[in-house]
């Protein structure tokens, strides 16, 4: 959703529009920040370099995905597949992203599998798994 309170991570839209519209009506709130919650777990299942493995807190996720948007610009984020459970409470997503590795101009394709924990209607837990090779492939090929 366009915003102008949100434009430095214009990037990642396609993630963040994905995430969004999986959620639907079990959380309040237009952008992707405004559906987690202040005191939000963000939790990352692999490792890549800059990219810690547990964020605590809107504040934190909001500046680390404030550098990810100066390094990655998605094109897509597709192939959404959403399981709910718990009553809604707690929601498995899966889904492709594909984008464009600014340093290198290398396309950027990958897989996700996200578990997410909803409290307050609000994204209170977030587990995140990829395909980490994809990852590290882009990141580390020579420029074009």
């Amino acid at each position: 959703m366009p915003s102008s309170k949100y434009a430095a991570y214009d990037a990642a839209r396609p993630y963040f529009d994905l995430v969004r519209a999986a959620l639907g009506n079990l959380v309040d709130g237009e952008h992707f920040f405004n559906i987690v919650s202040d005191d939000i777990v963000y939790e990352v299942r692999y490792e890549v370099s800059g990219w810690p493995r547990i964020i605590r807190g809107r504040a934190k996720l909001m500046a680390q995905f404030r550098g990810y948007c100066d390094n990655i610009e998605l094109q897509s984020a597709d192939k959404l597949i959403v399981h709910k459970t718990d009553d809604g409470r707690v929601v498995v997503i899966e889904y492709d992203v594909d984008g464009t590795i600014l340093a290198n101009g290398v396309k950027y394709n990958n897989r996700f599998c996200s578990i997410i924990e909803i409290g307050n209607r609000k994204i209170a837990h977030w587990r995140d798994y990829m395909d980490s090779l994809a990852a590290w492939n882009a990141l580390t090929a020579r420029t074009r």
